[in-house]
């Protein structure tokens, strides 16, 4: 089976099968000067995961640490993020996982809007490919990129939102959660975010002794 996709700049076809499809947009990512975040990079952190994940996490973009490994969420808050998805009964090979741009901003600043509207059209294409269940964003950038909106992670995040048909769950980023360490109610509410998400799709709510 095939379908066509538009990348922003020609179009293609791109058969479905496992991987297919996620390779097909890699290729057209290339080697991306599409923007300026290209000059500080060191490399293009695209994504990772099962291309056929029920659940997709979506962040802002690399880090420090996801720039040298090219690999997404390897950092501190990656760790983090591997806990609460360890806490939902999942592993990180049952899900994927990606961010807005996938290039890191220098001094991990926020991206522009002419970075992220560069990027958002390989995101876009990505979450086509997966066609996920439920998308998980993480933290603000994420959230008001997918749903156009500027309001507050506080006033969005603990309920559902449709992306393209798509349910989504904005939550706290973990490197928000990191930095709010001694104030135990923000990784709380992320837990709840995250139990209305293993509702949604059947899976075991455990007690909250499994809070990550």
């Amino acid at each position: 089976m095939q379908f066509q996709v538009n990348l922003g700049f020609r179009e293609i076809l791109i058969p479905r099968d496992d991987n297919g499809s996620l390779k097909a947009i890699r290729m057209e990512l290339g080697d991306c000067v599409r923007c300026p975040l290209h000059k500080a990079r060191r490399n293009i952190v695209f994504g990772e995961g099962n291309p056929r994940a029920r659940i997709m996490f979506i962040g802002e973009g690399p880090g420090a640490d996801e720039d040298r490994q090219g690999s997404p969420f390897v950092g501190r808050a990656g760790q983090l993020l591997t806990r609460m998805i360890a806490a939902m009964g999942l592993d990180r090979s049952q899900v994927y996982i990606a961010n807005v741009v996938k290039c890191r901003p220098p001094e991990n600043r926020d991206p522009e809007t002419g970075e992220i509207q560069t990027c958002l059209p390989f995101l876009e294409e990505q979450i086509a490919a997966i066609s996920p269940e439920v998308i998980v964003t993480l933290g603000r950038i994420a959230a008001h990129t997918l749903l156009d909106t500027g309001e507050s992670i506080s006033k969005i995040r603990g309920r559902f939102h449709d992306y393209k048909g798509i349910p989504m769950m904005p939550t706290y980023h973990p490197s928000f959660l990191l930095r709010q360490e001694p104030n135990r109610r923000f990784k709380a509410e992320a837990w709840s975010d995250l139990q209305k998400v293993m509702e949604m799709l059947g899976l075991q709510v455990s007690g909250i002794g499994a809070r990550p």
